[in-house]
């Protein structure tokens, strides 16, 4: 299998997919700009940050003490696990508040919320807006520019052997098959 272009991905194992509150990802990796390893990230913070400036500051594996190219990859780019891939450069959530991706229970795609310092989620910027209107003192700390709903890729090899997946799959094909036979 070729080896996906170096960017900030956030691998989840099976076990994260239940649907909650909270998110969906159970691990976050970055790839190396030079050896194209993947190396995890310990903390969601430290990933954040990575992911906010990764064209103006590629990552490398010399980054992390006690690494190098020549050591193993930390985690392997396989179907073991599904894999969220990041677009690059999404700022990093203002402060009191928290970027959550919770995938869909039928793998299709995730969904992208923030939990604003009022507690509540917000879903687009719309709530943002609403949100700022609402609570002028933060108008000052926070900027719609901060929020950013674009949604990580889902690597459909990575789900084709789920149920889930497989049953969405099917039922967008008879659709499909449907309308077509329709015609």
């Amino acid at each position: 299998m070729s080896s996906p272009a170096p960017v900030p991905a956030s691998p989840g194992s099976s076990s994260q997919r239940k649907r909650g509150s909270t998110e969906s990802i159970g691990l976050y990796a970055v790839q190396c700009c030079e050896c194209y390893k993947w190396r995890t990230i310990p903390t969601k913070d430290e990933f954040e940050t990575i992911r906010e400036n990764f064209t103006a500051d590629p990552w490398f594996c010399s980054k992390r003490p006690d690494c190098t190219c020549k050591d193993p990859a930390d985690i392997e780019y396989d179907s073991s696990r599904i894999w969220v891939i990041d677009k690059p450069n999404i700022p990093k959530p203002p402060p009191n508040t928290e970027r959550l991706v919770i995938m869909r229970g039928d793998l299709t795609k995730t969904d992208i919320y923030y939990v604003l310092p009022n507690g509540k989620r917000a879903k687009g910027t719309g709530d943002v807006q609403k949100f700022l209107d609402a609570n002028p003192e933060y108008k000052d700390s926070l900027s719609l520019e901060s929020f950013s709903f674009t949604m990580p890729k889902i690597v459909e090899e990575t789900v084709s052997n789920s149920s889930a997946w497989k049953t969405k799959k099917t039922k967008k094909q008879d659709k499909t098959n449907a309308s077509s036979s329709k015609n």
